[in-house]
């Protein structure tokens, strides 16, 4: 099914009637070539030209459409008319001359493999002259060289005054999409058709952790993992056009610059529809982090996206497209599947407004409207790092949130346990407590109440309101004691959240000799708050003796909601 959608999207993308959106036919690839050997008809080596542009702290090289590279391995295998530094012009740049040798040999022999009317290209016979009279001296004049002898870079050929790489040439494409057509010897899974078998299938890149050089959804490469005597990519039979629609298509949405991809936690995710629409690209702006020069790139997606629930329609695209979902994660030399997820876009539309109502909670007014799922997930991780965030969470959530569950357990815990570890509910883990205490609710039919994003003077869970008591307490202290180093959050929030019956006590003696330093009318103030809220408790079972974790976090939700309030500006009812 994913490989079948990943098919069915290349193919839109190659009929889009944008030339500059294509993805390569079959038979090339898109590949970043850093540098460029500018030659002459005879060979002769003009200009060793630098495609790179700073981007941020790196040099990224220019673009090109190439024949399909080869699958790399531990053995040597050449790429045709592009290839790196040690196949194209033997330079050893590791220090193993012996297999530099047969790299250049195996790039020439490459070449001398084409057709004979495709030799007598003019760009052709140029490179083979190169390679035949090629002396390191020449690249001595470029200042480019030291970066090839030092990162092995990738290099092709262009002949003197064209644009377009002598691997572009259309001889040379002619060629490679010929050779790509092998005679069919089984059935394609992905197309049902007699095809060509693809054996070894191209490695998928940038997914987060996964290594550099590429990783595999598709792999056998163990006896093991072979059945019924067939090795290798027999076992999961794909024709050869079907390996490339599907590796090309998965690896345009993985590219660097892509807007259908975002990072959660360490699952790379990737996401697309049938047919051009409004949440192909909205989706980075409403799960990623809004970039510096857009802060409200965020806000004003998730207000398009309520418009959209609301009104059933998009800007682009009809509300019953199929919508795909992709979660991927690195393991060892291949990649596993966290979550794939297929739905309308209407029908995901509303579970990803769901998600955000579900967030919202009172905040202050620096705090973002909308919380990122980056910023909610480093909320809750340690120093607030995103390399803290627990290995599985951001899969875990990122399903929750596509396929309309209850959020997995280990988000409430991790967020009452920063709360105790800290001291401190903060914005992010609020949204965290509720939006878990408020879907396990939901989904278990109870009839506690639902929490409200704002302070619930009604709710009468005892500990949402133990919570609350605490904040009015610790206000207590503040306004008879203005500019404290520790309050009693800081030395007693994880007992009197965790085992009310052991400070709360204190704490409500202590609050009567804090009463005594404030004025009348702010003391009666705090007085009628402390007796509205513990009028909602049973004199017989408070405080209680110990709370459970879930009831932890109703603590910690009603202690931030409440603390929020006393800095929020009253409106005045009609």
């Amino acid at each position: 099914m994913i490989l079948q959608a990943l098919d069915a999207y290349y193919r839109r993308k190659q009929a889009d009637p944008d030339p500059a959106k294509r993805l390569p036919a079959f038979g090339l690839e898109d590949k970043e070539i850093p540098f460029v050997l500018e030659i002459d008809i005879g060979g002769k080596l003009l200009n060793l030209a630098d495609t790179r542009s700073a981007v941020g702290k790196k040099k990224i090289g220019q673009r090109f459409l190439v024949p399909q590279g080869v699958k790399k391995t531990s053995g040597v295998a050449a790429n045709l008319l592009w290839d790196t530094a040690e196949y194209v012009l033997g330079i050893d740049t590791r220090g193993n001359p012996e297999r530099v040798a047969e790299q250049h040999a195996a790039f020439r022999a490459r070449i001398e493999a084409l057709p004979e009317d495709v030799r007598q290209d003019d760009g052709i016979l140029a490179v083979l002259a190169f390679l035949d009279t090629f002396r390191l001296e020449w690249l001595a004049t470029f200042p480019a060289l030291a970066d090839i002898q030092a990162s092995n870079p990738v290099i092709s050929f262009r002949l003197h005054g064209d644009v377009e790489l002598v691997c572009q040439r259309p001889a040379v494409v002619a060629a490679t999409a010929h050779q790509a057509e092998d005679a069919s010897d089984g059935v394609c899974l992905v197309s049902g058709a007699p095809a060509a078998i693809e054996r070894l299938h191209p490695a998928i890149k940038g997914v987060w952790g996964a290594q550099t050089s590429g990783a595999n959804i598709v792999s056998f490469n163990l006896d093991a993992f072979n059945s019924y005597g067939k090795a290798q990519g027999a076992n999961a039979p794909l024709g050869k056009a079907a390996v490339f629609a599907y590796t090309t298509a998965l690896n345009h949405l993985l590219a660097r610059d892509s807007r259908q991809r975002i990072q959660v936690g360490d699952t790379s995710t990737v996401f697309w529809a049938e047919e051009s629409h409004t949440l192909e690209t909205a989706m980075p702006d409403l799960f990623g982090e809004p970039p510096k020069d857009s802060p409200d790139r965020n806000t004003d997606a998730i207000k398009s996206l309520y418009a959209s629930v609301a009104s059933g329609q998009f800007s682009v695209g009809g509300p019953n497209t199929r919508f795909h979902v992709l979660g991927l994660a690195p393991n060892a030399a291949r990649i596993s599947i966290r979550f794939w997820e297929t739905s309308t876009a209407a029908e995901l539309a509303k579970r990803i407004a769901q998600h955000f109502d579900d967030i919202a909670v009172a905040r202050a007014p620096h705090d973002p409207e909308h919380l990122s799922l980056f910023r909610l997930l480093t909320g809750l991780a340690l120093l607030n790092k995103a390399d803290n965030i627990p290995p599985n969470l951001g899969g875990e959530v990122m399903r929750a949130i596509l396929e309309g569950l209850p959020y997995p357990a280990t988000l409430l815990n991790l967020a009452v346990a920063r709360c105790r570890a800290e001291q401190k509910p903060t914005y992010a883990r609020a949204a965290a407590i509720k939006a878990s205490l408020n879907r396990f609710i939901r989904f278990r039919n109870s009839a506690e109440k639902e929490f409200t994003p704002m302070l619930d003077p009604t709710n009468t869970n005892p500990a949402y309101r133990l919570g609350r008591l605490f904040a009015a307490l610790e206000k207590i202290q503040e306004d008879a004691s203005p500019g404290l180093n520790a309050t009693i959050r800081d030395r007693y929030y994880g007992a009197a959240s965790s085992t009310p019956a052991a400070v709360f006590p204190t704490l409500l003696r202590l609050s009567k000799h804090h009463l005594g330093k404030l004025n009348a009318g702010l003391a009666v103030n705090r007085e009628r708050l402390i007796g509205e809220i513990m009028n909602g408790f049973d004199a017989t079972t408070f405080p209680p003796r110990h709370l459970a974790l879930p009831d932890q976090a109703r603590f910690a939700l009603g202690y931030y909601q409440q603390r929020q309030s006393f800095f929020t500006k009253s409106t005045p009812e009609e």
